[in-house]
């Protein structure tokens, strides 16, 4: 009872330190990917552009909605979210935003967009009773200011935690605290304060102007608990956020694990059976070295089974001792590695295309890959923790 206590245990041990390697590698490629591509920072940019600006266009939204975005969209877009890096401080002085508030229009009154319209109506047709219609619009355009900018706004209140890593900025995490006083610091350069920038936000249709009102009206027009409410509500927000941009992750790592699970050919149900039959045969050569005569028949099919140059006893031990189940876990990816055990050799690649295509399609090796997929949604914290409560591991405790 013992004895088959242990062999289950042997491979609980075997699949379980499988998962985990490849679990570590699915968790390194997409790590190597989320910095080469500035995942998280485009994320987090996306999310303030969706707030302080609105979307790119009507119904539309910078933060990934589909499985294409995801995967294409966000990290390769040209349209990228993020704003132009600055090496330069912040600047001293917040100028006040070039808007004016949104009134309320007259009943018989023509509206601000209908008046907006009469003047440049107006100026057009002035300059085409001059004759100088050509460049008409160009001059105008000059003269009309530049759509608000936010977002732009937003990160020169944040320079100053930025650090350069290429043309945008590499800020991926903003403090809770340092974005409060940033919304404190676009207010003071209002005439009105916190209410005249709400009128400003509101007149160039920002999303942020319905946010900061209820935050307002909630503080009961009080500076301090207006930032303190700030500080919480942009908490709760980037709370919601990350486990937004954790299940995005998830489908990401999926992704990965069905690659990696397909290129490494790694059926965990086959694996299941290498280890015990690996046990088997090690326990065999266990009795026959404490004088017993059972584990005779394992180590002669064993030994019968390999070419005839290594069929010499004392051979085939050391290379089947040296070879564990677990150092041939990539025996069947497309490229596998073999690694000489005296270490005199450097290590050889070898190209198993035809095999592992033959490999891949048998459909008796499709369980085993279904349940290697599944195992590495888990991640390899998951299965580093099993593997330390099976073992007995305890983690350093500071």
């Amino acid at each position: 009872m013992i004895l088959l206590i242990s062999i289950y245990i042997d491979l609980a041990i075997g699949l379980i330190l499988a998962f985990l390697l490849l679990s570590l590698l699915v968790s390194g490629i997409n790590e190597a990917f989320v910095r080469l591509l500035g995942i998280r920072s485009k994320f987090l940019w996306a999310y303030l552009r969706d707030t302080l600006d609105g979307g790119p266009g009507e119904g539309r939204s910078w933060i990934p909605s589909k499985i294409a975005d995801i995967f294409a969209k966000l990290p390769f877009s040209k349209d990228d979210p993020r704003p132009v890096h600055s090496p330069d401080p912040a600047p001293p002085v917040v100028e006040p935003m070039r808007v004016e508030p949104a009134g309320v229009p007259a009943a018989d009154g023509p509206t601000a967009d209908t008046a907006e319209d009469l003047v440049v109506e107006e100026a057009v047709g002035a300059l085409a009773a001059e004759g100088a219609v050509e460049g008409a619009f160009d001059r105008l355009a000059a003269e009309v200011p530049a759509p608000i900018d936010m977002t732009a706004r937003l990160y020169e209140r944040l320079q100053e935690i930025d650090h350069p890593k290429g043309a945008r900025t590499s800020i991926a995490n903003i403090p809770p605290e340092r974005f409060s006083g940033a919304v404190m610091e676009l207010a003071a350069a209002e005439e009105n304060g916190i209410d005249g920038l709400l009128a400003k936000l509101e007149a160039i249709d920002s999303p942020l102007a319905g946010h900061l009102k209820g935050v307002w009206e909630g503080a009961q027009r009080d500076m301090g608990k207006f930032r303190k409410g700030v500080e919480n509500w942009f908490d709760g927000e980037m709370q919601r956020l990350s486990v937004l941009y954790g299940r995005y992750v998830k489908l990401v790592v999926f992704a990965l694990g069905v690659v990696l699970t397909l290129l490494f050919s790694m059926d965990s149900l086959e694996y299941g059976k290498t280890l015990l039959r690996d046990n088997a045969y090690r326990t065999g050569v266990t009795a026959i070295v404490g004088g017993g005569g059972d584990g005779y028949a394992a180590l002669k099919d064993k030994c019968a089974s390999v070419e005839a140059g290594v069929a010499e006893p004392y051979t085939c031990v050391t290379e089947s001792l040296s070879s564990p189940a677990l150092v041939k876990i990539f025996d069947h990816a497309i490229v596998s590695v073999t690694i000489p055990p005296d270490g005199s050799d450097d290590p050889s690649f070898h190209w198993n295309g035809g095999a592992w295509w033959d490999r891949l399609i048998a459909p008796g090796h499709w369980p085993g890959y279904l349940l290697t997929m599944v195992a590495l949604l888990f991640g390899a914290s998951f299965w580093w923790d099993v593997l330390r409560r099976l073992t007995g591991v305890r983690g350093n405790r500071s």
